[in-house]
């Protein structure tokens, strides 16, 4: 018996090398066009022989530019089949914390049953290396489902139960939807480009809570429903499901806030896009199409972001780095990359706006905020592109109700009249009236001491107002008194240029 087996992995072991040695000449010394012939012809005769088909299902539809909708949907269906059946399995945490869902493994295969007819689902991964002329090499990473069935059941599968799959996984993402908040900057291992990243979106911000106007609250409301609600009314018009939202106002007076109550009222992601990160028009679009459907594309600051005027100032500095020319050429590329400015112009944030791409997906909305509106491009705000301007004010009395029921509980007080008076004559944004009414560690405090405490710093800041306006003033007076002693020169000069010089010399006016 052993030696029957030792003649088995001999003869084995000599078929195998004479199978490299052949397929070895046969790789070396046949023609190219000969080899794909035969390897041509091999395939079909296997294809032939092989009695299973597979189904490749991958991460991004077209050239890597949109994420694909089956590939999610798949995901979300196979999650509980593999914690069932993998494995190996990978785990997520969804729903605030309070659950995980569980997904296999890559290189890991599960079966599924659908009507009596068995079929496999395995995940799969491949990452190739490219290689640079740069300090941070870069890898691009492949994923991919993919589904095999007997080729008897192709009309069963291809029907029926790829619907079901992404009926199904529709229906799970739904259940277990966990809102994010993205933000742009380096890929990993690829300094050159940005990609999304995100975290989940636990801002506690509501209209409830947001310091504003009622009246002004339930009108952004209703647009938001309306938006939400538009999809055949945005078809129907011809005009792409979007809206743009422009938020303006005093540093502190809630746009933060407010892009926040807009998220949670929708139950819509958040995109914080930085566009000083962003390379170019190409990169700005790509990270467009990346976005999903309802979310707010959030671009804060933007008159701080970039300048977009359409004429950039030449630096006045430049830092010269002549060592490492000759030197460090790798070094020198990775700091040229790092000084590099944003190329995104005006043009291609109005093609972001609402160019043809951003037609890309639908029910989404654009948040521009801004201390300075003035500053802005007329073209970059017109109506249109910004639909809805929402100016973010000082706080008010009616806002002041709201901070002080969310932080003390307190729906009427004696002191509130006071304190209306001052908030109509004092300019205090809602986050220093806040400011004042948050309770501190002192067991012993009460409402009645924050709202004290916030008479006295209105009171502090109606004098403070007071004092620059007198400044104001005054500056204003000493120099329309110079601009008339000058007009007096001019006069004299005109009338006596001789004396007039004399007397301007001496530092006389006549």
């Amino acid at each position: 018996m052993m030696m029957m087996k030792g003649e088995l992995w001999s003869n084995l072991g000599s078929t195998m090398a004479a199978i490299m040695f052949v397929y070895a000449m046969f790789r070396r010394y046949f023609p190219p066009q000969l080899q794909d012939y035969i390897f041509q012809y091999g395939k079909k005769l296997s294809n032939f022989m092989y009695p299973y088909i597979h189904i490749t299902f991958d991460e991004f539809t077209g050239e890597k530019i949109k994420k694909s909708e089956a590939f999610s949907a798949i995901q979300n269906y196979l999650s509980d089949k593999s914690s069932a059946n993998a494995k190996r399995l990978k785990a997520d945490v969804v729903k605030d914390s309070q659950s995980l869902v569980l997904s296999m493994d890559y290189n890991e295969e599960i079966t599924d049953e659908f009507n009596g007819v068995k079929l496999w689902w395995s995940a799969n991964r491949t990452t190739t290396k490219t290689q640079q002329f740069s300090f941070h090499p870069a890898a691009d990473e492949k994923r991919f489902y993919t589904l095999k069935f007997h080729n008897r059941h192709r009309q069963v599968i291809t029907g029926a139960y790829l619907s079901h799959v992404l009926k199904q996984g529709k229906a799970i993402a739904a259940n277990n939807r966990q809102r994010k908040l993205y933000s742009n900057g380096a890929g990993q291992g690829n300094r050159s480009s940005t990609t999304w990243t995100h975290v989940a979106f636990e801002h506690p911000a509501t209209f409830d809570t947001l310091a504003m106007d009622e009246k002004k609250k339930r009108e952004i409301k209703k647009d938001l429903v309306k938006f939400s609600n538009g999809k055949e009314y945005y078809a129907k018009i011809g005009k792409a499901w979007k809206r743009g939202y422009l938020l303006y106002g005093p540093p502190g007076t809630g746009k933060s806030t407010m892009v926040a109550a807009m998220a949670n009222f929708l139950n819509y992601d958040v995109y914080d896009l930085e566009l000083t990160t962003v390379k170019n028009n190409v990169e700005l679009r790509r990270l467009l199409i990346e976005t999903s459907n309802k979310s707010i594309i959030v671009i804060e600051d933007i008159d701080c972001s970039l300048d977009l005027t359409g004429q950039r100032e030449e630096k006045k500095k430049k830092k010269k780095d002549d060592k490492n020319e000759g030197g460090d050429p790798i070094g020198a590329m990775s700091k040229n990359e790092e000084r590099k400015e944003s190329e995104v112009t005006l043009s291609g944030l109005l093609n972001f706006i609402d160019g043809i791409w951003s037609a890309c997906g639908g029910e989404r909305i654009i948040v521009f905020t801004t201390n300075h509106a003035e500053k802005l491009d007329p073209a970059l705000i017109r109506r249109g592109r910004m639909d809805k301007h929402i100016e973010m004010s000082f706080c008010r009395f009616e806002a002041f109700k709201v901070l002080a029921k969310n932080y003390l509980d307190i729906d009427s007080h004696p002191l509130f009249e006071e304190i209306g008076n001052l908030l109509e004559e004092t300019d205090m944004t809602p986050a220093d009236v806040a400011e004042n009414l948050m309770l501190t560690a002192d067991d012993d405090e009460e409402g009645e001491t924050c709202l004290k405490n916030l008479i006295e710093a209105l009171k502090a800041a109606k004098g403070e107002a007071r004092k620059k306006a007198e400044e104001y003033h005054a500056r204003l007076e000493a120099e329309k008194e110079e601009k008339e002693k000058e007009q007096t020169v001019e006069d004299n000069v005109r009338r006596d240029p001789i004396s007039a010089k004399q007397v301007k010399d001496n530092g006389i006016i006549v």
